[in-house]
C-alpha cells in the first residue's frame, strides 16, 4: 500500500506511461500509439482490465476510457498471458475474442499490436501501436514496443522502490530516542536514508529525483528530531551520496560499488565534503555532517 508520505512523492504513473506512448509513435513505425494501466478487479466478473487512457494519432474518442477486461480483445489476452501479441488485419483476425470491435473498428484500426509492462512478473499497463492499413508486424515494431515498455517497467519498479523505503521509514518513526526513535529505528532511518540517495540517483525522472532528494532532506532532520532548514554548509548531492555511504561504514571501495563509480571518484567527493566541513577524518565529516542536519 501507497502510504500518503510515499503518494506525495510519486508522480502520476500516467506521465510515465504517456512517455512511452511518444518512444513508440517516433520509433515503431506505426501511426497510432495508445495505452492504459491495469486496474485490478475493475471488472464485474472480478478480473483485472485496461483503462485506456492515453492516446496518439487516433482521430476519434471511441477508445477512450475503454477498459479491456483480461481474457478479452488483444488487449486482454496480452494481460493475461504477459507477452506481446499482434494482429495484422483486426477484423479478420483469429485467436482473439471480438468484445471491443465497435470502438476499435469505429478508430478504423487494422493492424494492431499490444505488450504488457510487467513489473516484478505482474502487469501495470498495456501499450498498443497500430495502423489503419493491413500489414505484416516486423521486428522493428515488436523491438520498439519492447524496449519502451521494459522502460516503463524499469522506472515503475524503482517508484515502486521508493514508496517501500518510505513505508519502511514511517514504520520506524517511533521509539524514546530524543529525536523519536530508539538506537535501532535510527540505524533503519540511516539505511533508509543511504538507500533512497542510491535509488534517486538511477532515476531518469529528474522531477521525481528532486522529490527524492527532498524527503532525503526530511529524513536527515529526522536524526535530530527537526524539520529541514537550509543549511549552514552546501553539499553537492553526490558528496552527500557519498558521506551516506561512510556513514553506514562502508570503505571508499564499498561505496564506489554501490554509488556506480570509480574509488579515486569516491575518494575526490569525500575530500571536497570534508574540506566544505572542516573535517580532518572520515568519522568527523559524518558527525559535522550530522549536526547540521545533512544526514541522519
Amino acid at each position: 500500500m501507497t502510504t500518503p508520505r510515499a503518494a506525495a512523492l510519486r508522480p502520476p504513473d500516467r506521465d510515465a506511461l504517456r512517455a512511452v506512448l511518444r518512444e513508440v509513435a517516433g520509433t515503431s513505425g506505426l501511426p497510432i500509439a495508445f495505452g492504459g494501466q491495469v486496474q485490478p478487479h475493475l471488472a464485474a466478473s472480478g478480473r483485472d482490465a485496461v483503462r485506456i487512457t492515453e492516446l496518439r494519432g487516433t482521430r476519434t474518442a471511441h477508445l477512450r476510457g475503454l477498459a479491456v477486461v483480461a481474457g478479452a480483445g488483444l488487449g486482454g489476452r496480452v494481460l493475461t498471458e504477459g507477452r506481446l501479441h499482434a494482429v495484422e488485419d483486426y477484423g479478420l483476425a483469429r485467436g482473439i475474442t471480438h468484445d471491443y470491435d465497435g470502438p476499435v473498428l469505429a478508430e478504423g484500426l487494422c493492424t494492431v499490436v499490444a505488450t504488457p509492462v510487467l513489473v516484478r512478473g505482474a502487469a501495470r499497463a498495456v501499450v498498443y501501436a497500430a495502423s489503419r492499413e493491413p500489414g505484416s508486424v516486423g521486428d522493428r515494431v515488436r523491438d520498439s514496443l519492447t524496449r519502451a515498455a521494459g522502460r516503463m517497467a524499469a522506472e515503475l519498479a524503482v517508484r515502486d522502490e521508493v514508496d517501500r523505503r518510505v513505508a519502511m521509514l514511517e514504520a520506524s518513526a517511533v521509539g524514546p530516542h530524543p529525536g523519536g526513535h530508539d538506537a535501532a529505528s535510527l540505524e533503519e532511518v540511516r539505511a533508509v536514508h543511504s538507500d533512497l540517495r542510491l535509488v534517486a540517483a538511477a532515476l531518469t525522472d529528474d522531477a521525481l529525483r528532486e522529490r527524492v532528494h527532498a524527503a532525503c532532506s526530511r529524513l536527515a532532520a529526522l536524526g535530530g528530531g527537526g524539520r529541514p532548514s537550509p543549511p549552514a554548509v552546501a553539499l553537492s548531492a553526490r558528496e552527500t551520496d557519498v558521506l551516506a555511504q561512510v556513514a553506514l561504514g562502508c570503505s571508499n571501495a564499498e561505496s564506489a560499488r554501490r554509488l556506480s563509480v570509480r574509488p579515486e571518484t569516491v575518494k575526490s567527493y569525500l575530500a571536497a565534503a570534508m574540506a566544505k566541513l572542516d573535517a580532518h577524518t572520515r568519522h568527523e565529516a559524518v558527525v559535522r555532517a550530522r549536526s547540521l542536519g545533512l544526514l541522519p
